[in-house]
Order: C-alpha cells, then sequence, then structure tokens
C-alpha cells in the first residue's frame, strides 16, 4: 500500500467507513484507444442523455440498454440499431447485462431507489458505474455503495455535472483558500416552476412493463399510474422530492464549498409544506432546511416549485461570509453594499472531457480518483439532503405564520425564511388562517457512525435504510 493510498483509505476511516481489504474483482483491463462496451439501465429522460452523452465519445459503444418497460425497450434498440450500434441487446433485467464478462461499465438513470443497489452490483461485478443524482435514496445504502467503490476498486461516477466545470472548482478552491476571508453560509436554491401530478387510481399494471422489476427495492402494494415515468419523484419510496432531485446538484455544490476536513452535518432541521397542489404526491414543494458542520459552517436551502404570476426561478448557489461579505452570480458584495464587483472564478482542477468524456477518460486510466464527483463525494453531498428530509418526515404542523420555524438564535435563518414566507403568502397567495407549516426538529447526527443521537434519535434512525423486498435486498456491510 502506498502512502497516498493509504492516506485516502485513513481519511475514509476516519469518516466513520471501515477499512476492507483490496480484494478487487477482475475487470477487464482497458487499453488507452480500446473500445469501451456501456450498459445503460433506464431509458427515459437521463437515460437518453446518457446514451447521446456516450456515443459522443470515441470508441465507445452501447453495448445493452436495460428498462422493465417492454415498448420503451423495443423503441430504443431499434433506434440505436439505426445509430450503427450493430450488436445492442435489449434487457429488462439490469443483472442480465452484469452476467456479460465483456461490459465494462454500466450507467444507471432508473428511479432514485435502485440507485444504490445497481451501483453496488456493477461493482461486484467488476464494472465501472456512472451513476445519476443522488447517488442513495437512503443513509444507509450510500455507505454501501461506498465500500463496494473501496473493494472493488471500479470507478464510480456521480451525475451531479458541475464537478467537472473547472470554474466551479477554481472559484471553491479560492472560497476555501480564505480569499473572501472565511465562509459561513453555503446556500442553494432549487426553485424551478412544477406543478400539480392529479390522482391516479390504483389499478393493475400495464402489461409492457416489468412491474416487479420496476420496483425492484422498493416496497409499494399498489401499482397506480403516477409512479410511471416520471412522478415517482414525488412520492417517498421511490424518490426523494425536489430537495434531493434536482437539488442534489445545488446541495453538491453547497457542501463542496464547506471546509475539506468535514464530512456530514451534525445537525440539520427543516420546514415547509406541500401547497396548493391537493394531489396525490408526499413530499414537499416549499421548503427551508438547514445544516451545521462541526467547525460551525452552515448549508441553507430553498426548494419552491408552487407557481405564481412573477415567479423567480432560482436554481444556483450563494455564498455568505463571516465578515458581511457575499458571493451572488458571478459578482462579489461587500458587507452593506448592493454594488457588485465581478469576481474571476479561475480554473480548478477537474478531469477534463466534461460530464460524459472525463468517466471514460476514468475507466480507461482504471483510476477512480480521476471521478469528476467520486463516491465519497457523492454520499456526503446525498446525505446532507436525506438528512433535512428526515428532519422534515418526522414534522409536525403548525400555524403557517413567520414565526412558525425553530431557528433558535440563529438570525440568517429566520431572515432566509422570512423570505420564503413572504413569497408564499403575498406571492403564491396563500392565506394564514387555512394554513399550517410542517416544521422538522432538530436533529442530531454522530458523522462518524453515520447515525442519529438524542431526542428524536429512535425515529430519525429509522429513516436512515428502507425496507427492501427480499429479491432486491441492498446488502449489509459485511456482505458486500
Amino acid at each position: 500500500m502506498n502512502r497516498r493510498h493509504f492516506i485516502q483509505s485513513t481519511a475514509f476511516a476516519l469518516s466513520g467507513f471501515p477499512l476492507i481489504s483490496n480484494t478487487k474483482s477482475a475487470h477487464r483491463a482497458i487499453g488507452a484507444n480500446d473500445r469501451i462496451r456501456i450498459a445503460v439501465a433506464g431509458l427515459n429522460s437521463r437515460g437518453k442523455s446518457h446514451i447521446n452523452g456516450f456515443l459522443g465519445q470515441k470508441n465507445v459503444e452501447i453495448a445493452y440498454v436495460i428498462d422493465p418497460d417492454k415498448r420503451l425497450l423495443s423503441r430504443t434498440v431499434e433506434s440505436l440499431k439505426g445509430r450503427g450500434q450493430k450488436n445492442i441487446k435489449g434487457v429488462t433485467d439490469v443483472r442480465t447485462a452484469l452476467e456479460d464478462k465483456d461490459v465494462d461499465a454500466l450507467t444507471i438513470a432508473t428511479p432514485n431507489h435502485w440507485h444504490s443497489l445497481m451501483t453496488i452490483w456493477g461493482a461486484q461485478s467488476g464494472k465501472h458505474v456512472y451513476v445519476e443524482k443522488p447517488m442513495s435514496h437512503d443513509v444507509f445504502e450510500g455507505r454501501i455503495a461506498v465500500a463496494a467503490q473501496q473493494k472493488y476498486g471500479v470507478v464510480i461516477q456521480h451525475g451531479t455535472q458541475q464537478r467537472s466545470d473547472a470554474s466551479r472548482a477554481g472559484l471553491h478552491e479560492q472560497i476555501k483558500a480564505g480569499k473572501w476571508g472565511r465562509l459561513k453560509i453555503s446556500y442553494g436554491y432549487c426553485c424551478k416552476p412544477r406543478g400539480s401530478i392529479g390522482h391516479k387510481n390504483i389499478s393493475p399494471p400495464p402489461a409492457h412493463l416489468d412491474w416487479n422489476l420496476w420496483k425492484g427495492p422498493a416496497v409499494i402494494e399498489k401499482f397506480h399510474g403516477n409512479y410511471v415515468h416520471y412522478n415517482w419523484h414525488w412520492f417517498w419510496a421511490t424518490g426523494n422530492g425536489d430537495l434531493n432531485n434536482q437539488g442534489t446538484h445545488q446541495l453538491d455544490v453547497a457542501r463542496w464549498a464547506i471546509d475539506d476536513d468535514q464530512t456530514h452535518p451534525v445537525r440539520t432541521m427543516a420546514i415547509g409544506g406541500r401547497y396548493q397542489w391537493k394531489d396525490q404526491g408526499e413530499t414537499p414543494n416549499s421548503m427551508f432546511g438547514m445544516a451545521e458542520y462541526a467547525n460551525g459552517q452552515q448549508v441553507f436551502f430553498n426548494v419552491r416549485n408552487v407557481n405564481y404570476k412573477g415567479y423567480k426561478r432560482q436554481v444556483e448557489n450563494q455564498y455568505y461570509f463571516e465578515d458581511g461579505g457575499r458571493i451572488i452570480g458571478k459578482s462579489y458584495y461587500p458587507k452593506g453594499s448592493d454594488k457588485g464587483e465581478k469576481i474571476e472564478f479561475g480554473k480548478g482542477k477537474v478531469t477534463p472531457g466534461g460530464t460524459w468524456g472525463s468517466f471514460i477518460t476514468a475507466c480507461r486510466a482504471g483510476k477512480p480518483e480521476m471521478a469528476n464527483g467520486n463516491v465519497k463525494d457523492a454520499h456526503y453531498g446525498c446525505v446532507l439532503g436525506h438528512l433535512i428530509n428526515n428532519s422534515y418526515r418526522l414534522g409536525k404542523k403548525v400555524p403557517f405564520n413567520q414565526k412558525a420555524g425553530n431557528f433558535e438564535d440563529n438570525k440568517e435563518a429566520s431572515e432566509h425564511f422570512g423570505k420564503l414566507h413572504e413569497i408564499m403568502g403575498k406571492g403564491v397567495g396563500i392565506p394564514e388562517k387555512e394554513n399550517t407549516y410542517t416544521v422538522g426538529p432538530w436533529l442530531t447526527f454522530d458523522a462518524k457512525k453515520e447515525r442519529h443521537t438524542g431526542e428524536y434519535a429512535d425515529d430519525a434512525n429509522e429513516l436512515l435504510q428502507d425496507t427492501n423486498n427480499a429479491e432486491f435486498k441492498v446488502p449489509e456491510l459485511n456482505d458486500v
């Protein structure tokens, strides 16, 4: 074991990850000019982006496409044959593709509840893995995905594309170097308009859908049409709400700016609700969440999906410093000033090639550390969202007013929640007398053991690990 590997392994161990002996599976060696054969799991939306992205790389072949929707699968196979992928195979079960020793990599664009298990299976089969955000649907399975990467030595890259942005990396390098003083709050926004999903009645699954494979690890009693193919995002059994959907990108960027020696937050809380739509969805469409790290730095996050006249779309990150300065967009605002000074982000260290090319480069090199958005950073970013969601899910209803939040003496949190409340009241037009907020408790978290502690620990720890169907059970740590 060389010194660099020892330091990396020790860092994992100190972060709560046990050291696992290096018993790599025998994945096929790939030369610099050798063809890489990819299996793509999940063919809607992001799956199409995966196919187009990887076909745009030199000497890359789509060997398999995988989806439990047989109609979609058939259409995709025919389309790819027309694009020169003559040997393409379409299968409904990812395990079929993983059994093929000539497949080099698995890319995952399925619903969230499948992400970690496919990642783990891919690593165990010796395949490199590109997995869409969020890498995990819960804290436990994310930890197992990290352990699988460590044990089998494959490349795992997370679908947080800004990790491939050299300018974003450059900005964070300057923040951590203290160019604008010490960072106090790293703020993410996932404010994009969405609409009601209505109600779909319980019904038999359509004949072209293998419902057992679609469910996979998720325990769901009955089928309804809002699960397939996108609205699964808004149900806790399959999705994580917009906080860990679109918001995963901004959560990851927010955590990226926090000091490098910080792993998980030690306290989280959330306040919000699902307003106006009166639909079948379970996850909040408006939320203010916050997390505190052991070094005192904080992450704030704002989800705001309800559309209204004058809606301001915000999918961005902001940075607030201890001396009162702030970075918004590409400008720095000194304390008390509303006049921004343009800043140069510079170029930070990333593996070149963009989202798709960087993954192929890392696979050809056989170097997991080259992944832009490696498995460790993926886990830390996803857990940040899971813990905020856990607070919301344990919340209680309180009157809908500006004093609803339990922010203790945190003036900044009160101020930013106040802005959200004003938008919901005056902008969206939600009357105070007829509505409530769901206010989550402050949850404390042991960042090394990855367990909740304190007053709400029993209930919160129940949310760290989903119950799985027997055929699709996420393995325990010792069984990876």
